[in-house]
This record gives C-alpha cells, sequence and structure tokens, in this order.
C-alpha cells in the first residue's frame, strides 16, 4: 500500500501491515462460525482458544517460567499504577518507587494514595535525561516492592541493565518496551504493559505477575481490582476486551514470525542507531535530548535550535507523509517513536528527510 504514512506516533502507534490485513480478512466472518469474533459470546469455545493461545504467546515468547501468571486486564498502564500498591502494599511497608520521568511520576502520585512512598533512586536534578546508575539505587528495608519504568516514552530514555534487588520484588512498567528485546522474567516481581505501543491496539494490558504475589491484599480492594480475581478466572471474571486480545495474539504471532524478542531486538537496535547517528553526525543541528548512555531504543527524543525550526520541521515532515514526529506537549521538542512494528523502511525516509532539512535550514 503505496499511501500509508510513515507512522511514528507514541501510543497507539504503528501496528505490522500485514496483520491489520488478516484482521480485515477476517473481521466480518472468522473461522467459518457466521460471525466476527467480535459478535461471540467470550464463554464460548472458538474466542476462548483466541483467549488461552494470547496468554501462550505471551508465556512463550517472554519465557515466562513457571509460578507466574499471566493476566490480560482492561484499564491501561494507568489502572495498574493503582493495582500495584492496592495488591502488594501493606500498612508496615513503603513501597519504592525509582523516579526517571513522566510515567515514572504519574506512578508514584498514584502510589501515594495507597501508603508510604520512598524514592529509590531519581533523575529528576537533571532533567529525566539519564536512568539513574544501579549503586544509586537506595531501597528501604521495609520496601513492599521496587517500582520502574523501564521506558519512559516522553524522556526518550531506557533501563540498559535492570537492578537486583534481592529479597525486594522488582515491578516494572513496560508499556513502551515490552518485547522489544529479551527479558529475565524471573528477575522481576509483576511486569505490567499497556499493548498500544508495542503489542496491538489500546484496550488490553499484559500483566505478568509471580503466583507469590497473588493473595488477597491487605487492604480493602474492590473485586475488579484484585489480581487474584483475574488469576482464579483466567482473565475472563468480566467480559474481556476480545478485539484487542485477538489483535494482540496477531501481533504476537507476527513477533514469533520476525524470531521472537531476540529477532525484533536486532531491527529495533538498527533502526535507532541509524537515528542517533544522524543525529550525532549532525554537527549540533541536532540534539539528542537523553544521555547517550540511557537512549531508548523505542523512544528517540531530539531538539533543534529553536521552538520555530522545531515547528518547521513537524510542518514540513507532516507535508512529506510523516507522522507523529512532534515531542510532547510536557517536554516539547522532536520525538521518532519506533516501536517493533514500524518498518526500517519508514525510519530510513526520516533518516533522508532529516539530513535533507539540515541541508536546507542549517
Amino acid at each position: 500500500m503505496s499511501n500509508r504514512a510513515y507512522n511514528f506516533n507514541a501510543g497507539p502507534a504503528a501496528l505490522p501491515l500485514e496483520v491489520l490485513q488478516q484482521a480485515q480478512e477476517q473481521f466480518v466472518e472468522f473461522e467459518n462460525s457466521g460471525m466476527s469474533l467480535m459478535e461471540m459470546s467470550h464463554r464460548g469455545a472458538i474466542y476462548e482458544r483466541v483467549h488461552n493461545e494470547t496468554e501462550q504467546l505471551v508465556r512463550e515468547l517472554m519465557g515466562v517460567p513457571d509460578g507466574y501468571k499471566v493476566l490480560l486486564v482492561q484499564g491501561g498502564a494507568s489502572t495498574q499504577f493503582a493495582m500495584v500498591p492496592m495488591n502488594l502494599l501493606k500498612p508496615d511497608q513503603a513501597a519504592a518507587y525509582v523516579a526517571t520521568g513522566s510515567w515514572a511520576t504519574k506512578a508514584i502520585k498514584e502510589a501515594k494514595l495507597f501508603g508510604e512512598v520512598a524514592i529509590a533512586a531519581s533523575s529528576e536534578a537533571d532533567a529525566y535525561k539519564r536512568i539513574p546508575s544501579l549503586d544509586e539505587l537506595n531501597v528501604p528495608g521495609n520496601a513492599a516492592y521496587v517500582h520502574l519504568t523501564s521506558n519512559e516514552t516522553i524522556e526518550g530514555t531506557q533501563w540498559a541493565e535492570y537492578p537486583d534487588t534481592g529479597d525486594v520484588p522488582l515491578v516494572a512498567d513496560m508499556s513502551s518496551d515490552i518485547l522489544c528485546r529479551p527479558v529475565d522474567v524471573s528477575r522481576f516481581g509483576l511486569i505490567y504493559a499497556g499493548a498500544q505501543k508495542n503489542l496491538g491496539p489500546s484496550g488490553v494490558t499484559i500483566v505478568v505477575v509471580r503466583e507469590d504475589l497473588v493473595g488477597a491484599p491487605s487492604m480493602t480492594v474492590p473485586t475488579m481490582f484484585r489480581y487474584d480475581t483475574h488469576a482464579k478466572s483466567g482473565s475472563l471474571y468480566n467480559t474481556p476486551p476480545s478485539f484487542a486480545i485477538y489483535m494482540a495474539n496477531r501481533v504476537l504471532n507476527w513477533v514469533k514470525a520476525q524470531g521472537g524478542a531476540a529477532g525484533v531486538e536486532r531491527l529495533n537496535r538498527e533502526k535507532a542507531n541509524l537515528i542517533y547517528s544522524t543525529i550525532d553526525a549532525s554537527g549540533g543541528f541536532y540534539k539528542g535530548f537523553a544521555n547517550a548512555d540511557s537512549r531508548s531504543i523505542m523512544n528517540v527524543t531530539f531538539r533543534l535550535g529553536s521552538e520555530e525550526l522545531e515547528k518547521k520541521f513537524v510542518k514540513d515532515s507532516e507535508a512529506a507523509g510523516f507522522v507523529g514526529l512532534k515531542g510532547h506537549r510536557d517536554v516539547g521538542g522532536l520525538r521518532a517513536s519506533i516501536y517493533n512494528a514500524v518498518p526500517l523502511s519508514s525510519v530510513k525516509a526520516l533518516v533522508d528527510f532529516m539530513g535533507e532539512f539540515a541541508r536546507t535550514n542549517g
């Protein structure tokens, strides 16, 4: 399809073209059933198979070991900001958080509604341009868990290596970098991710949680906000977001066909290196926002010499068929989100555009 935009949206984000085409083919009638999957009962055998296969694909592609539950829930990562402390925090404990940017800050704000919060490390003094080093972490002795944001979409920073928190469960918001690279799930107590960046459309959230952390919360928690509710029912306690789960299923199968997490990581690093090399070789025309050792392979953030020039970059890029390159309103600047499904051809087109824009505006 020659009229496809160069989609660099931060989320909802690009989906694989072949997945969209497959969904189009299957939308009106799914597997000779006489109806769309969207019309079926979530208690029926056909949907249940798709549902269970989606969970198994998450297990396979992430290498989820025994002793973990995979949940498919609604509400996005923003709901998890509350569910994590509601389910894991006890009255005599503190929730430890690493403050790395906009999304970590929102998670901290939510956790404070439910109990004591300790900041284990922060890069606020450096305008969130970096990920704290592992030796900066100061975890209190009464910590219920340590929470980090694996990738900050707005600032464009990403953990290159995760901390070892010992007996204290490590909790990670991986909404914007889940399955962009292999991860050792056994190092985490809980991982959550909204699907709308790397796994599908908005509507479903993946939660991978160690079974010993799934139990009766110490505080009064509504039924729908308890992990044990969803764990006991196989994520079918209530009507699930069936279309979003179906699309996640298709995207997960696509990731598997690319060689799994290791396969997409190779492509993701090639895409990121192309853009970062263009920034670094521009003689200062483009200025990367994140420190070099904290750069994300999912969200490339950069600035130009003036806001006026940045506005011109956005305007000219949109005229050339690029979408989503304007930075988040909270920080400004420019951002290219290059999630798993963003094709290498789009990144090459962007690099060519950046080179020409620097030549004509430098």
